[in-house]
This record gives C-alpha cells, sequence and structure tokens, in this order.
C-alpha cells in the first residue's frame, strides 16, 4: 500500500484563447496517435507470448499514458473560462506582460497566463506562481517582494502591456 499524499490545489480555470485552441489541438491530435499505438499494440500481442514481449509492454505502458492524458483534456477543456478582453485598468492582471527589474537591476519579462499553457522558455508564468500572484494587481513603479521557499526577491515593476491580439487569435507554431 502506497504513502497517502493530500489530492494537489485545484489550479486556476482561465486561459487565453490561444491557449485554449492549443489544448484542443492537442487533443485531436493525440486521438490520433491513440490510434497507431493501438494497431502497434494489436501486432505485438499477436507476437506470442506477452509476458516476454517488450514491445508489447511499452506499448500497452504508452497507451495507459495517452488515455490518461485524454481523460485529463476531456474533463479540464470544458471547465475553463476562456478570457478574451483585456482589463480597462492599468494594473496587473491575467494576460499581463509585465518587465520587472531586480535588485541588481536584471530586468525580466512575464506573461500572466492560465496554468494549463505555462513555459518557462518563453516566459509565460501560471497565474498561480508566487510570482504572479505577488505581481497581481500592481502597477508601474511598485515594488514587490516575492518569497519563493526560503527566498525573497525584491522586485520593481517597469511596464504592463497587454497585447490584445494575442487574446483574442490563436498563435501559429
Amino acid at each position: 500500500m502506497g504513502r497517502w499524499r493530500p489530492p494537489a490545489p485545484k489550479s486556476s480555470a482561465y486561459i487565453t484563447p490561444a491557449g485554449f485552441a492549443v489544448l484542443q489541438q492537442e487533443l485531436k491530435d493525440i486521438w490520433v496517435h491513440r490510434r497507431d499505438v493501438v494497431k502497434a499494440l494489436a501486432a505485438a500481442a499477436a507476437e506470442g507470448d506477452r509476458s516476454e514481449n517488450a514491445e508489447y509492454i511499452y506499448r500497452k505502458k504508452e497507451l495507459g499514458s495517452i488515455d490518461y492524458r485524454i481523460r485529463y483534456l476531456q474533463k479540464r477543456l470544458p471547465e475553463l473560462n476562456v478570457v478574451r478582453e483585456t482589463p480597462k485598468v492599468d494594473g496587473v492582471y491575467f494576460g499581463a506582460t509585465v518587465e520587472v527589474s531586480d535588485e541588481s537591476g536584471e530586468t525580466r519579462s512575464y506573461r500572466i497566463v492560465g496554468p494549463d499553457e505555462t513555459d518557462a522558455k518563453t516566459s509565460l508564468i501560471s497565474m498561480d506562481s508566487p510570482i504572479a500572484r505577488a505581481l497581481l494587481s500592481k502597477r508601474v513603479n511598485d515594488e514587490v517582494v516575492v518569497k519563493i521557499g526560503e527566498k525573497t526577491a525584491t522586485l520593481e515593476v517597469l511596464s504592463i502591456r497587454y497585447e490584445a491580439a494575442s487574446l483574442d487569435k490563436p498563435t501559429e507554431e
């Protein structure tokens, strides 16, 4: 019997239209991939002894992970709220691209998005992350204290912008 863990806290159900389109496309693509895996699994099963058939075991595990992702997406997509409008205020809210400066003068830019579309490589951070939570409702020139674990950092908000096109149209990759 495994060790009991409390359930993870429920993440925010907000997403940009571009992020929603990406998840919908992923669901379509994964169904196509599943069909191919099922064919490969059937071919591996036809080879005989399944207990020592590495291909069969691998495809069975792959099919399980695909089915898990499909179930997740089918449950998650209907409960997401697509945010299509930019706020009419000059503070930091969902969809904002915020440029900040730390104590050493290094500047970084973050875009606050939903938890389902975060990407550290492109500086898309979840609205549930400690940095985004600290930045929410702040204005230009405000100082923000961000506490991540035992570390504390002070950031200054340099600029805030909303890209209406990025909230309205899905991006092509």
